[in-house]
């Protein structure tokens, strides 16, 4: 014979159940992913070339910044014929030079955007998709309509991140002004619940 107990949830349980029901409800808000503070990351001795540009202030906003001229930029730096870098390049570098590969792209949009008052930008590092073999470099842009990434390697235009596919651009780390970030996947956080 056996015995089943209808007990209620033991509070621990109860805990978990209300910690995963809140980290699925916030889930969209991130962009399916959530970026925790980070003193160092991998790519910090990389990253100090470009730090100037990241750290570029954005001068007072007159009006907001049109997403037709972001996309003609965007379309600008994906024409430049694609080449593998090992350093970051910066901008300057990136004009004077025929070729360029995402992380000089991603950076000279970065900057260009930040000259023109574009606020709540990030330059992220990951993957364009979980089996890629390297990793990838683009922009976020955080509006208050909506959030965009910014890839002017692969892309012709802005994409809202809610109109990309789920196994597309996979963050590792973010960079904006001298701080850096390590992104979770908030799947992957309440799967551990």
């Amino acid at each position: 014979m056996v015995l089943v107990s209808i007990g209620p949830f033991a509070p621990r349980r109860f805990l978990l159940l209300a910690a995963a029901v809140f980290a699925l409800s916030i889930a969209n808000c991130f962009a399916s992913s959530i970026l925790f503070s980070a003193k160092t990351t991998p790519y910090d001795h990389q990253m100090a070339r470009i730090q100037a540009v990241l750290s570029t202030p954005s001068p007072p906003r007159h009006r907001e910044l049109s997403l037709l001229l972001v996309n003609h930029w965007i379309g600008e730096l994906r024409a430049i014929p694609y080449r593998f870098s090992m350093e970051w390049k910066t901008p300057s570098e990136l004009a004077h030079e025929p070729t360029g590969d995402c992380k000089g792209k991603s950076v000279a949009l970065y900057q260009r955007m930040r000259e023109n008052g574009a606020r709540d930008l990030r330059l992220i590092i990951g993957k364009r998709a979980p089996t890629s073999r390297s990793t990838h470099a683009w922009v976020e842009w955080t509006t208050a309509s909506a959030t965009y990434v910014l890839d002017p390697t692969i892309n012709w235009a802005a994409q809202r991140v809610n109109e990309i596919a789920d196994n597309s651009y996979v963050p590792y780390y973010a960079y904006t002004g001298s701080r850096r970030y390590r992104a979770a996947a908030a799947t992957s956080l309440y799967a551990r619940l």
